[in-house]
């Protein structure tokens, strides 16, 4: 597409500050884990000339893996940024994980760019989380491109991988997904398997051959003439489809040679618009070549069919009080609105934030207002504060370059922000303005936590909360009446990774124990209690004497506490003190980390001394009544039940239902959500649930979601119950 395939500029690796936000592309790579995203941006950096051999930089290391978890795992955990450059254009790069339990730095991802471009397996095809994330895109109408990658794997085929994105992503107009190249097969090895050598382009009827290690072109031979006048009509068709220009289609049916500079022109159109999605294959570079197969074809897709910041809208802005503030656009003389999509943490270089700049230009050392950012639930606190910018850096790989400033459209790294943290806006200190934060799941896997010696109980809540400002998906929960310190995660990789930077970037050792749910207690019928505490041991004793009465009440009641006493045998003053003994009473639990909830305790009698009676003597009266009530009692033991809304793909809905009865669940009702997808509300104990996060996934095979809110608490079964208490006594 184009000419600017000889173009390969920034030889030595050079990245320069963008002029103006028409030489900016932000682009976002989607794709399963193990899709191959990462090799394909070692492949773009190669042949930009950014590195001198695939994936390397200067040091050694990786242009995107460059964590030590991620090289530890072999696989991303993280958003990374690489920034090229093609024909003095800056494609920022942003690699993102294919691992569901880091779809928080895939929604990252997805904020910072302005185009995606899909990474599919040909050996896997279209997996269930690579559609959710096409649908979410769609639903904004982001431009996306498909890739597809392996096609050397033993049981690739381009045709049926295509027809496969065609049937999966394409929706109601499959006619818009459609391949700009056909494969060139290589010499087969010994097990006639042939790889990928180059690439045949529909449009110009020419061959892009790699083989050689670099890239080549001549004419296709006569034994495809007839596969590519078939496949050329249809892409022709497409483009004509998606044309603004009316008189195409009666030039086409007419018979006439349609110019491929209109075609190239209206397909880029067509991509920028996200109505067309064209589908390109790419392959890294053997040992020794200059580029990897599809690089350049997919790299000139980039600069010329995908759109600049210019062209797409920007999030939202509000006042920091809610007003509306209309007519911002990608300018960089305009008011400066940025947001902070990456927050991490470097041994070396503290803290750094990634930040996209939506209007105006940020430049170092200034000093900007800090606003955000809704997410007081999950530990971060909103912000109203006055930061100063230090320096502006592009990554690549483990290394910083210095930047000038960065205008409208462009990524940056500020270090050392103090206190934004991911999803804070950046604006000017005069005109501060906030910005409508992205979308964040919802951590469903509770992990509880505990210092693992004396030494980590002083680092803890420090690490903690460096953890959670850096990563917006977790939630960090310090539970009152379980005493637990638990934080919300999306996954077990996401929790391995969190309990590993906890250790290695912050120094703090924690080990994991059992995640308990706060049980609580009621009476099953009404019983009595009396409580006497009398003690003399000179001068002033202690006197109170109480009797109490206690009934159940309806779920959700709490304590009622009733005076029924007659002829002052409580005195006036003193019926409060045992009121409260009886409520702290209750928040203890009759039994261990049980509160008691939901009954009504009637004071019906009592005595009183004229001297030694006190507020504490009738606080401790009333305590020793209610126990003694719930010893003569039956207790229901209640348990917290959770409303469960399952969202999973029609064939296992089955499987779910059957997973749901299992866990004590009672299935309230299935609905249609969409073609394809079933909605299922249950009401579960929260006991049962605990894993649920991990369980869906491997049950419905990664299509499965579920939200999950309290309900209310319901009495546990007897053979349950009495499961639970023989436990507690054996931990003591």
């Amino acid at each position: 597409m184009g000419d600017r395939a000889s173009a390969v500029l920034g030889a030595a690796g050079r990245v320069e500050a963008a002029e103006h936000p028409s030489a900016l592309r932000n682009v976002v790579l989607v794709g399963s884990s193990g899709a191959g995203k990462t090799t394909l941006v070692e492949a773009l950096a190669l042949a930009c000339g950014a590195v001198s051999r695939a994936g390397r930089v200067e040091d050694g290391g990786s242009v995107s893996d460059h964590d030590e978890i991620e090289q530890r795992q072999h696989r991303s955990v993280q958003l990374s940024l690489v920034p090229v450059d093609w024909g003095g254009v800056r494609v920022n790069v942003l690699d993102t994980p294919g691992c569901a339990d880091f779809v928080g730095e895939l929604r990252a991802g997805l904020r910072a760019a302005d185009a995606a471009l899909f990474v599919v397996s040909a050996a896997d095809g279209v997996d269930a989380g690579t559609r959710a994330v096409w649908q979410e895109c769609a639903a904004v109408r982001m431009p996306r491109a498909i890739v597809l990658t392996h096609l050397d794997a033993p049981r690739a085929d381009f045709d049926e991988v295509v027809a496969d994105c065609r049937r999966e992503l394409g929706g109601d107009a499959p006619e818009a997904v459609l391949p700009l190249y056909l494969p060139l097969r290589g010499t087969p090895d010994r097990e006639g398997h042939a790889p990928l050598a180059g690439l045949v382009g529909l449009l110009p009827q020419r061959v892009f051959d790699y083989s050689s290690g670099a890239r080549e072109e001549h004419e296709p031979g006569p034994d495809r003439a007839a596969e590519l006048r078939e496949a050329r009509g249809r892409l022709i068709e497409g483009i004509i489809a998606e044309s603004e220009d009316e008189s195409l289609m009666d030039h086409y049916l007419g018979g006439d040679e349609l110019d491929p500079g209109v075609l190239v022109a209206d397909l880029e159109k067509a991509v920028a618009r996200g109505s067309f999605h064209p589908v390109l294959a790419a392959a890294p570079a053997a040992e020794g070549a200059r580029q990897g197969v599809g690089t350049v074809e997919l790299l000139d897709l980039v600069t010329g069919g995908f759109p600049t910041p210019l062209e797409r809208d920007i999030p939202p802005v509000t006042s920091p009080q809610g007003a509306p503030r209309p007519g911002l656009r990608c300018d960089p003389e305009g008011p400066l609105v940025a947001e902070v999509v990456k927050t991490s943490s470097d041994p070396y270089t503290g803290r750094l934030s990634l930040v996209r700049v939506f209007s105006g230009t940020l430049r170092p050392d200034r000093t900007v207002h800090v606003s955000g950012h809704g997410l007081a639930d999950r530990g971060h606190e909103d912000h109203d504060v006055d930061e100063r910018i230090g320096a502006l850096t592009l990554p690549f790989g483990r290394r910083q370059r210095p930047l000038s400033r960065a205008v409208a459209g462009d990524l940056a790294c500020v270090a050392k922000l103090a206190r934004a943290e991911t999803g804070d806006t950046l604006s000017d200190r005069e005109q501060p303005l906030l910005m409508r934060p992205w979308t964040m799941p919802d951590p469903l896997l509770p992990v509880a936590v505990r210092a693992h010696g004396r030494a980590d109980e002083d680092k803890l809540s420090h690490g903690l909360a460096r953890l959670v400002a850096e990563d917006p998906t977790m939630r960090l929960e310090q539970h009152r009446e379980t005493g637990q310190v638990v934080l919300w995660c999306l996954g077990e990789a996401h929790r391995d990774v969190a309990l590993e930077r906890l250790r290695s970037r912050y120094g703090v050792r924690v080990d994991e124990e059992p995640h308990r749910v706060a049980l609580r207690e009621t009476f099953a019928a009404a019983a009595a209690g009396r409580g006497r505490h009398v003690k003399q041991s000179g001068g002033h004793g202690q006197f109170a004497v109480c009797a109490i009465e206690v009934e159940p009440l309806p779920g959700g009641s709490g304590i009622e506490f009733v005076d029924r006493v007659v002829g002052g045998a409580v005195p006036r003053q003193f019926v409060p003190s045992v009121e409260k003994g009886v409520r702290a009473q209750a928040a203890r639990g009759v039994s261990p980390g049980c509160p008691l909830v939901d009954v009504r305790v009637t004071l019906v009698d009592g005595r009183a001394h004229p001297v030694d009676s006190s507020d504490a003597a009738f606080q401790t009266a009333g305590a020793l009544a209610l126990r003694e009530a719930a010893a003569a009692a039956s207790l229901h033991l209640l348990e917290p039940v959770a409303e469960v809304t399952v969202a999973v793909a029609d064939g296992h809905v089955g499987a779910v239902l059957g997973d749901l009865s299992a866990r004590r669940g009672r299935v309230v009702g299935t609905e249609q959500q969409t073609a394809g997808t079933t909605v299922v509300r249950a009401e579960v104990p929260e006991a049962e649930i605990g894993r649920y996060a991990v369980d869906l996934r491997a049950l419905a095979h990664g299509s499965g979601q579920f939200t999950r809110a309290h309900a209310r608490y319901e009495a546990v079964p007897p053979q349950v119950a009495a499961r639970i208490r023989q436990q507690t006594e054996a931990t003591g």
